[in-house]
């Protein structure tokens, strides 16, 4: 037929064409059932081998600072890729295999494709197949690629990160190398500062923190957490965490103890530094996961803190304390913060920023803030503002409510009125005082006054006081508190009606004079005016609406001669001092004081206590220096006084034991005696003085040529042995007692922390061997230490004056070598000397090893004659405590005499 192509082929080519087919392709389709099969099982291996790698991977990842390796992560990669693909062939394999034909030969589209002359790889199946056969390779491809030695490395980041700190730091470099040294001591594991808030705690740490990241010091790493107040183990254990990289929905769900367990994994074996700012109490370092630091790990720890305390609870016995600036380090700092174009822009204003800067008393907050405040006021009216503003109100000057008190404030009410309770008597009540005072001391609001027994306070603290006691600044008349000594007249008060407790201690008021009308105070309850060397009189009036007054505090006015009867009226007055007055009776009607229990007359005029029975609540009494003496009228009238429990009194030396022993309950409230015999009455050849376990205080003045015996069985002593009759007895004070040649008796004071022997010509030794061998043998006991030093070791301060034959050592050699103690441990607590006037003492009792506390030993003198013929134990000896030599002008008495001169001058 024209115009028709035909093409035939045999049965027998088409099958030789197919059969070649099925040889070379046709396995894509034929051996499809299978290839899916060896697929899901390879898929099953590559799956369990994924998750292998995955948990190695999370594991090292979760627990340290270590992320994985790229050639893992393209391998994860690649399983993801593939898995989508394995998911995408599964969901369809059903169908494909519902489509073979032939017994799974051939596809039902095969046919179709062949007649319409399809090419094979545009069949469905064949495709289909080739992935099942590609994706199949690609597993087994992974599978053998997924064995790794290694899944992470370290993660390239700093150990130790640099912070920001303040741009301007002075005065801080020797304590940051003294903390630096410490830190390198092998037994040094857990390091401690303490002070005051804004004195630099933070600021130091920083800079310990950024030594580290410049030194490293072989440290793996290093932890800053910032606690603060009530901060939690978990809080803590979060800043950790972050730091170890400890981060995810895991951790997040996890309880304290085990992310306790996950931070120990961690830092177990590696060196590392945990720098806490700012804890206020206690850090448990194993709840929070932290391995105790040891010479044996080599880690360390170091803590900032305002408590002393909180440095003990952690097991820092030597903390080392960030105290205020040096006025010239202050200075330079101030400087740096004010700035020279400031400073120079006036030649008035360099003087009033250094009163300015002294006003800020080496705080460091305070000084940066104020510095601040003032750089950009050039003018000397704003300085002078500034400086006026410091002085009168600091709580009012810019930046002082917002960012220094705040940062002060630890303790919401100050010791006031009731807040002891003397329901459970004195002793309690006193010692819950001195608790306090300590806890204030440790938590570095009040500061030891260096040597002597007195608190201070940091006039930025005292200002965060005041602020506090205004309400926060709000209510500004509520406590009024000015030390001034240019305020001469009473102060002006809009709202008297609003003061609660009003202190004008130092000032140059001469007078307290009639007002129109006269204050009402119906709420005031403290009133201090102490310490007024010009007040003369105070007018009755000015007492007549105080109602409420508990507190009335006149000592020290050296001047005031006299009180008004309206006194009288303050009848819920319970404490009233008038110590260091001149006043030489009590005002009329002061028997109606019934709620009165606190009566000091101590160096005042009064020589009459007639009537002092009716103060039925009376607890304290004081007249020691006084002109009132103990005879058997007064003895009568204070045992009616049945709630009293601490008596200082003047009592002749003749009759000390008579009087004490009249009534042992009145006895053994006597707790501090002044005894002194005019020259006339010097008959006995004897100071007897009863032992008296209670007895805190003795002052002996003009004993004439007697000596001292103690009478040490009496029924004022409970002591269960002789060496224990004066066990409370802390303070000794001797003077003009020619006749005495020894204080042997003083080893019956074992807690004595203060002794001052003056002007007792005929004293050679402080302790007779010879007497101290007597009350050895009457205690039956060898093992008593003799050496008298040894034996007191609660003494803090020695002062021997015009002591003309005590001997050339206070310890012969021949006594320390008897002594039992074999390693001298002299004056573990002795802070102060002082020694004047006794040209035969040539050697003070100290060795190298002597004063455990060594550091704040002063050792006073006035005499460079003297001072050049002291011998030294040893070169060490010398070493030590010749730095702590400081030479006085003058004596107690000259200095007292210049400061009333001064003063006059001045006035």
């Amino acid at each position: 037929m024209g115009g028709i192509f035909s093409v035939s082929m045999s049965c027998d080519q088409m099958v030789n064409q197919f059969s070649k087919w099925l040889c070379l392709k046709g396995s894509y389709i034929h051996n499809l059932a299978e290839n899916l099969v060896s697929l899901e099982k390879a898929m099953g291996v590559l799956k369990a081998k994924r998750d292998d790698v995955q948990g190695r991977v999370h594991r090292e990842e979760f627990t340290g600072h270590r992320q994985r390796r790229a050639q893992v992560q393209v391998w994860l990669t690649r399983i993801l890729d593939i898995e989508n693909q394995y998911n995408d062939l599964l969901s369809t394999s059903n169908l494909e295999l519902e489509r073979l034909c032939m017994c799974g030969f051939c596809s039902k589209n095969l046919k179709l494709s062949y007649r319409y002359g399809s090419r094979f790889d545009d069949i469905p199946s064949y495709r289909y197949g080739k992935r099942v056969i590609l994706v199949l390779k690609e597993v087994e491809n992974l599978i053998s690629q997924g064995e790794f030695d290694v899944v992470t490395e370290a993660t390239p980041r700093s150990e130790v990160e640099e912070l920001p700190t303040h741009p301007t730091i002075v005065g801080q470099e020797a304590t940051l190398e003294r903390v630096w040294n410490r830190l390198k001591k092998d037994k040094v594991g857990v390091v401690g500062l303490h002070g005051m808030g804004g004195v630099g705690k933070t600021t130091l740490l920083t800079q310990i923190n950024n030594k580290f990241s410049k030194t490293g010091e072989g440290f793996d790493i290093v932890i800053w957490v910032e606690v603060s107040r009530n901060a939690s183990v978990r809080k803590i254990q979060e800043s950790i965490a972050k730091k170890l990289g400890l981060v995810g929905k895991e951790w997040d769900e996890k309880n304290d103890k085990e992310r306790a367990l996950d931070i120990h994994d961690v830092l177990w074996g590696k060196n590392f530094v945990l720098l806490l700012d700012d804890i206020w109490e206690k850090v448990n370092l194993y709840a929070v996961g932290v391995p105790y630091p040891s010479t044996e790990n080599g880690c360390k720890v170091v803590f900032t803190t305002r408590s002393h305390d909180v440095c003990g609870r952690m097991g820092v016995n030597d903390p080392i304390e960030v105290t205020c600036l040096d006025p010239d380090k202050a200075w330079e700092l101030f400087k740096k913060k004010v700035g020279e174009n400031t400073l120079e822009s006036h030649t008035d204003i360099p003087k009033l920023a250094r009163k300015v800067a002294d006003r800020c008393c080496g705080l460091p907050l305070a000084l940066n803030v104020i510095g601040e405040t003032m750089a950009c006021k050039s003018t000397v009216q704003e300085w002078r503002l500034a400086l006026g503003d410091l002085n009168s109100s600091a709580q009012e000057f810019s930046g002082m409510e917002d960012e220094i008190l705040p940062i002060l404030k630890l303790i919401e009410h100050w010791i006031c009125e009731g807040f002891i309770d003397e329901k459970e008597g004195r002793e309690r009540a006193l010692n819950l005082g001195y608790a306090i005072l300590g806890t204030l001391v440790r938590a570095s609001l009040l500061e030891e006054a260096g040597n002597s027994s007195y608190l201070k306070i940091h006039d930025v603290v005292r200002d965060m006081g005041q602020w506090i006691a205004f309400d926060l600044g709000k209510h500004k008349e509520r406590c009024i508190v000015q030390t001034d000594i240019g305020l001469c007249e009473m102060r002006k008060v809009k709202k008297w009606k609003d003061v609660r407790k009003m202190s004008l201690m130092g000032t140059s008021i001469e007078k307290i004079s009639e007002s129109s009308p006269p204050p009402d105070c119906p709420e005031l309850t403290t009133l201090l005016l102490g310490c007024n060397d010009r007040l003369t009189t105070i007018s009755g009036d000015f007492f007549r609406s105080m109602p409420r007054l508990l507190v009335l505090d006149l000592s020290f006015c050296r001047y005031l001669n006299g009180l008004p009867e309206q006194i009288s009226r303050l009848s819920s007055l319970r404490c009233l001092d008038l110590a260091q007055t001149q006043i030489d009776r009590l005002p009329v009607g002061f028997q109606e004081l019934k709620m009165l229990i606190h009566l000091n007359l101590e160096e005042t005029k009064v020589v009459s206590c007639d009537g002092i029975s009716n103060l039925a609540r009376l607890r304290t009494l004081k007249l020691a220096e006084s002109q009132v003496w103990l005879d058997m009228s007064l003895m009568r009238e204070l045992q009616l006084l049945k709630h009293l429990e601490f008596v200082s009194i003047n009592i002749f030396s003749s009759l000390v034991g008579k009087l004490l022993l009249y009534d042992p309950r009145v006895g053994r409230c006597i707790q501090h005696i002044n005894t002194t015999d005019p020259p006339e009455e010097e008959s006995e050849q004897v100071f007897v003085l009863p032992a008296m376990d209670t007895l805190r205080r003795i002052d002996i003045w003009s004993c004439g040529g007697r000596e001292i015996e103690v009478v040490e069985k009496t029924s004022l002593n409970k002591s269960p042995t002789i060496l224990q009759c004066f066990s409370n007895l802390v303070e000794v004070r001797i003077g003009t007692c020619d006749g005495l040649k020894d204080l042997t008796w003083l080893l019956l004071a074992p807690n004595l922390t203060s002794l001052c022997v003056l002007q007792s010509k005929q004293l050679e030794e402080i302790i007779s061997k010879d007497k101290a061998a007597s009350i050895l043998e009457e205690t039956r006991n060898d093992t008593v230490d003799l050496t008298w030093w040894l034996s007191v070791p609660n003494l803090t301060h020695l002062e021997l004056e015009c002591l003309e034959k005590v001997q050339e050592e206070i310890i012969s050699e021949e006594k320390k070598v008897s002594s039992s103690v074999t390693s001298p441990l002299l004056f573990p607590c002795l802070k102060k000397i002082e020694v004047e006037k006794c040209p035969k003492l040539r050697k003070l009792p100290l060795s190298f090893k002597s004063c455990v506390g060594g550091e704040e030993l002063v050792i006073n003198y006035r005499d460079d004659k003297w001072f050049k013929r002291v011998r030294w134990e040893d070169k060490a000896t010398k070493d030590r405590f010749l730095p702590c030599c400081e030479k006085l002008l003058t004596s107690y008495t000259e200095g007292k005499q210049l400061v009333k001169q001064a003063s006059f001058l001045q006035n």
